[in-house]
C-alpha cells in the first residue's frame, strides 16, 4: 500500500551572516548603484562643472598674468599646471565631504537607513564599508573625468603619474571621508556641519597649497598647511603629475593619509555602532 502522506513542511532558513566584511559590503553594491543612478544629475555640477570651471578661472585667465617659474612654482612650468593637480585633490576633499555629512545624517536620523540595512544579518562594519565604497566610487569617477579633460591642456609632464595620481585620489579621499563619516555618524543634528565647511573645508581649501604654495605662507601659518590632509594630497598629487617625485617625502604623505583613514575607519565603527545601539 502506497503511503499518500505528505512531508511535513520544513521551516524557513534564516539568511546567513556573510563570511567577512568585504562580502557583506558587496551585498549592499545594489543599492548604491540604485543610488546613484537616481541622484547622479544632481552631482553633476559640483562633481565636473565647478572644478572645471576654477581650473580655467584660476588657471587659464589669472595664471596668464603669472610668470611660470619652476623655483616659485614648485617644478611647474605655468600656473595652470601648478594649480591643476591641486584642485584635483580639493574636488576630492569637497567632494567627500558633501558625501559624508547630510547623506550620513538622513541615513541615521531622517530616513533611518542604516537601521533597515541593520535589521538583516549585515553588521554596523559592512554598512559603513559599503557607504565608503560608494563615496571612493564617487571620487574615481570624478578623478578620471578631472583627468582626462585637463590633459588637453598639456599640463601633464608624467603620464606613468597621472595614472598614479587616481589611487592617490582614493586614498586622501577615504583619509577625509572616514574621519567626516564618524564625525557625522555620532552627530544629535545638522548644526555642527557648518563648522565642518567654514572652519574646517574652506580653509584647508584656500590655504593647503592648491592656489599657491605654502612657503608664501608666514611660517606659524605654514606648519598648519602642512599638518592638513589635504596638503599632503595636493603635494603629492602634483610631484606625481609634474615627474618630481621624491619617494621619502611620498612616503610620508601616504604613510599620514593612511594613518588618518585607519583612525577614521575605527572611530566610525565605533560611533555609529553607539549610535545605533541607543
Amino acid at each position: 500500500m502506497t503511503d499518500t502522506t505528505s512531508p511535513a513542511p520544513t521551516a524557513p532558513t534564516a539568511p546567513t551572516a556573510p563570511t567577512s566584511v568585504w562580502a557583506g559590503a558587496w551585498r549592499l553594491a545594489d543599492y548604491w548603484a540604485m543610488v546613484y543612478r537616481r541622484t547622479w544629475k544632481a552631482s553633476v555640477v559640483s562633481s565636473f562643472v565647478t572644478p572645471l570651471l576654477y581650473v580655467l578661472a584660476m588657471g587659464v585667465l589669472l595664471g596668464g598674468f603669472i610668470d611660470g617659474d619652476p623655483a616659485r612654482l614648485e617644478g611647474a612650468t605655468s600656473y595652470l599646471a601648478f594649480v591643476v593637480p591641486g584642485m584635483l585633490a580639493a574636488q576630492t576633499m569637497t567632494s567627500v565631504v558633501g558625501e559624508c555629512t547630510y547623506p550620513v545624517m538622513s541615513a541615521v536620523k531622517w530616513h533611518k537607513t542604516y537601521f533597515a540595512m541593520t535589521t538583516s544579518p549585515l553588521s554596523v562594519p559592512e554598512v559603513i564599508l559599503a557607504n565608503l565604497g560608494f563615496v571612493l566610487a564617487r571620487v574615481a569617477l570624478a578623478s578620471v573625468v578631472f583627468l582626462a579633460v585637463t590633459a588637453c591642456f598639456g599640463v601633464y609632464v608624467s603620464w606613468w603619474g597621472v595614472l598614479a595620481a587616481l589611487p592617490v585620489q582614493l586614498l586622501l579621499g577615504l583619509a577625509f571621508a572616514a574621519p567626516v563619516y564618524a564625525f557625522t555618524a555620532g552627530l544629535m543634528n545638522e548644526t555642527a556641519f557648518s563648522l565642518v565647511f567654514r572652519l574646517g573645508m574652506i580653509p584647508m581649501f584656500l590655504f593647503s597649497g592648491a592656489f599657491f604654495p605654502v612657503a608664501n605662507l608666514d611660517a606659524p601659518l605654514e606648519a598648519v598647511a602642512r599638518a592638513t590632509p589635504l596638503w599632503h594630497g595636493v603635494d603629492l598629487t602634483r610631484m606625481l603629475v609634474l615627474g618630481e617625485l621624491d619617494p621619502t617625502t611620498a612616503l610620508v604623505h601616504v604613510v599620514y593619509l593612511a594613518a588618518l583613514a585607519g583612525l577614521g575607519w575605527w572611530w566610525a565603527v565605533r560611533r555609529l555602532t553607539r549610535r545605533m545601539v541607543v
